[in-house]
Formats: structure tokens, sequence, C-alpha cells
């Protein structure tokens, strides 16, 4: 089993198609790219040059830190002489803001790259973007970083990890939301959030061993049976290719995870892995 793209447009209610969330590159720190961004800054977020080149001398790399973002939009209480940058610029401020906490969210916890801020430059732009697939991207490249042996951290959108283990696995670890609306939210919200907890490792412990002795009648294989409006998500998730954040360019196949979509697991398939079998399967 595994993140399907239906995954993440059911549970988060975000597009999947659209164009690729990525950027000239902004990773490689020279005095041009640093100029560059500095200029994008003044311009995006509606603050001064000086303002602009002092945010991002405090960091290292193209970086602002979220603190300074979020005062763009939300000074704090009793602040004085207090001016507020053009509508367009703090909606540019509070998107970065929210995708850094969110979706793309990093190790650092307080710095945001600058160049996810390229691609609020026109906010009518905004919606037109695969935000599902390249946030697919980014949480599968760090669940691989997370097994290697020295890595005691994980990032991504852990929220979307957590909603796909509720979906698809009866652990009785999920505390359903009583005024959860269907058809109207996302199906993350089906479940109350919980606290942020340190668990020892008895816990631990304990939640591996339920894992692996999951029989398949506790297994949902297909938790979205009966919850498909259109047939949009599910027809893209049987898309095969590689979806991108950035420089993050991650392998999707979904010919290995058929039986989460409904359809018969078969071996020749995952031999041949090829849309056009798929494809004939399928039809």
């Amino acid at each position: 089993m595994s993140i399907s793209l239906e995954d993440v447009s059911m549970l988060l209610k975000i597009p999947v198609t659209g164009k690729v969330v990525a950027v000239e590159n902004f990773a490689r720190y020279t005095d041009e790219s640093r100029s560059d961004a500095i200029k994008l800054v003044s311009k995006l977020l509606g603050v001064s040059i000086e303002d602009a080149e002092e945010e991002v001398n405090i960091g290292k790399g193209l970086t602002v830190r979220k603190c300074w973002l979020k005062s763009r939009w939300c000074p704090k209480a009793g602040a004085r002489n207090t001016t507020y940058p053009p509508v367009e610029c703090t909606a540019r401020a509070y998107l970065l803001y929210l995708l850094s906490c969110t979706l793309f969210a990093d190790k650092s916890g307080s710095r945001v790259s600058i160049a996810l801020l390229k691609l609020f430059k026109d906010l009518d732009d905004v919606g037109k973007y695969a935000w599902g697939a390249a946030a697919l991207a980014y949480l599968y490249r760090h669940l691989g970083s997370a097994t290697r042996v020295q890595v005691s951290q994980i990032v991504g959108y852990l929220t979307l990890l957590e909603g796909r283990v509720f979906e698809h696995f009866k652990l009785g670890l999920a505390t359903p939301n009583a005024k959860y609306m269907d058809y109207v939210q996302p199906r993350v919200c089906r479940w109350v959030q919980r606290h942020k907890t340190v668990m020892n490792q008895n816990k631990v412990g304990s939640i591996r061993r339920t894992l692996d002795g999951l029989r398949p009648s506790e297994v949902t294989w297909d938790p979205y049976v009966n919850h498909r409006e259109n047939g949009v998500a599910h027809a893209m998730a049987f898309y095969s290719g590689t979806p991108k954040y950035m420089d993050v360019v991650e392998p999707y196949h979904p010919e290995r995870i058929l039986r989460q979509f409904g359809h018969v697991q078969s071996y020749q398939i995952l031999r041949i892995g090829h849309w056009k079998h798929i494809e004939a399967l399928l039809h």
C-alpha cells in the first residue's frame, strides 16, 4: 500500500492536477541570486529594499523567517504607527507562511525558502498549480529519508499521512469528529486533531506490533468507493510517472497498488509496469 493522488485529493480537497510546482533554481547562493531574492521579497511582499535585505541577511541561504512573515499581516498588539502593506502583498505573505507550515514543512521550523514566493507573483494563478501532487512528492522524499538510521526526524505534511492511516487501517487510534460534514469538508476533518505528545518507546512498540498483526479484514482497501462525486481524482490517481516539487522528483506507480482503487492486483502488471496494461484492465 502507498499514499496515492486520490488519498491527497479526498483527504485534503486540494488540486492534484495543474501546473508543476517549480521555479528556476534559487538553491544556489550567489551574489546575483541574493540580489534577485531581495528584489523579489521587496516587490511581492511590499517592503523596502533595506528591510528585505536585512531579513535575507539574517538567515542562511535565500530564506525569510516565519515570524517575520507573520508580522506582515499580524502586527504585535499595541504596536504604534503600524502600516499595512497592500492586500495582495499580505495575501502572499500569508500563503507563503501557510504552505511552509503545512504541505512543505521542513526541519528548520522557522524559515521559508524565497523560491516558493515566486509562485505567488500572480495570485490568479495560485489555484492552477498541482499542489496535491507536489505535496505528495515532497512527503515521499522525506518518508524515504526518515527510514535511514542516522535520521531522527520526519517532515512533510504529516496530517496527510495520519489521515491516510486512519482511512485505511482499523487501529482504534482515531477520535471521530462529531461536527464533521460529509461531502462538505475534506475527509481529514473526520477526526479530532490530537495535541502533540511525546510517545514513549513502549507505545511505539505496541503500535508497531499492532500494524504487523493487521489482518486483511482490518484494512479498508478502498475507503472512497462511495464518496467519489466525480471521477477526476480517481482517474488521475492512475497517472504513472514522477510528481514534482521544486527540485524534488519522486516516482509514482499506481500499478503496484491497484487494490486500493477497487481492482484486482495483477502480477503481470507488476512485472510489465506499463500504463497501457492498466488501461486495458480498467476497460
